[in-house]
């Protein structure tokens, strides 16, 4: 059956590359919310230092500088300044509430007023996504000038909690992908090289002569129908082993649009006629299943 190879090689080919295809875009999608990340860290880090530059604003203080935020842990940073400075607790909630609802990371997050010297909390509230669970105390009552620092510290994102489930998650689908892909390139058996050329299949004693469509034993030949020989090669192709009833069906009728299951019966039937004088080569029926070509020696 020529051609049947090739279409085999592409079927194998075409699914290599979505597997290929699959991998790599998930990888893609997996670093890019790593990347986006990143970004969205860097951006925080802006806005805790437009938080310092309002609070000197608010205590009065439009010269002197926020010094550089540092990060001290993975979701803490600490906002320190130049100069003293006071401030209203219900201004230091109502900034840092506004300027990080423009952080897509920040949800929760609790933030102390520390003082320099020995790093005491001078004020402290704490900051959920639902509004319910806010701890806000002491609103309304000025704090004197001091040296301070602001800690703020955030709950961890799940940001790369979701790159990991993303590539596990990402795991089993490609597994599956992988199982239909080894499943399709099963390895078939087939004749030896020069077979391959000649179109001559040995069966037993009976030599097949697939490109035309006969079986020659002792030079006297028994002449095949196109439709019995495509039958045989595929049994030719795999001896001795189970073929099922569907696959049979689908090679040789795929093409013409049209199965019909008493066409295939017909021609086994007819086949297994053909076959008679040798006893060595008999078409079995394997119930439930299919056909088999049993070849003894």
């Amino acid at each position: 059956m020529p051609g049947r190879p090739n279409l085999l090689s592409g079927k194998r080919k075409y699914l290599f590359g979505l597997i290929l295809f699959l991998f790599v875009s998930i990888i893609t999608v997996a670093f890019s919310l790593e990347g986006n990340d990143d970004f969205d860290i860097s951006r925080r880090e802006v806005l805790l230092r437009k938080i310092g530059h309002e609070l000197l604003l608010q205590s009065g203080d439009n010269k002197s500088r926020v010094l550089p935020v540092k990060k001290i842990a993975e979701n803490e940073y600490l906002i320190s300044f130049e100069h003293d400075l006071t401030f209203q607790p219900d201004s230091l909630v109502s900034t840092t509430r506004r300027l990080l609802s423009q952080d897509p990371l920040a949800r929760d997050y609790v933030v102390n007023v520390l003082n320099c010297s020995n790093s005491s909390v001078a004020y402290g509230y704490a900051i959920s996504q639902n509004k319910k669970d806010d701890i806000i105390t002491c609103m309304g009552r000025a704090q004197p000038s001091a040296c301070y620092m602001i800690n703020i510290k955030f709950k961890s994102t799940d940001g790369h909690t979701a790159k990991n489930v993303y590539l596990l998650g990402s795991l089993p689908f490609l597994a599956f992908v992988g199982f239909l892909f080894l499943r399709s390139v099963k390895p078939q058996n087939t004749p030896p090289k020069e077979e391959q050329q000649t179109g001559m299949i040995t069966l037993g004693p009976v030599l097949f002569d697939a490109n035309n469509r006969k079986l020659i034993v002792n030079g006297q030949t028994t002449e095949l129908t196109g439709t019995e020989s495509r039958v045989l090669h595929i049994f030719a192709l795999s001896p001795n082993e189970t073929i099922e009833r569907s696959r049979l069906q689908k090679e040789i009728w795929e093409d013409e649009g049209v199965i019909v299951g008493r066409s295939l019966d017909m021609f086994i039937s007819k086949l297994r006629k053909k076959l008679e004088p040798y006893p060595n080569i008999k078409i079995v029926v394997i119930r439930g299943k299919g056909y088999r070509l049993e070849i003894s020696a």
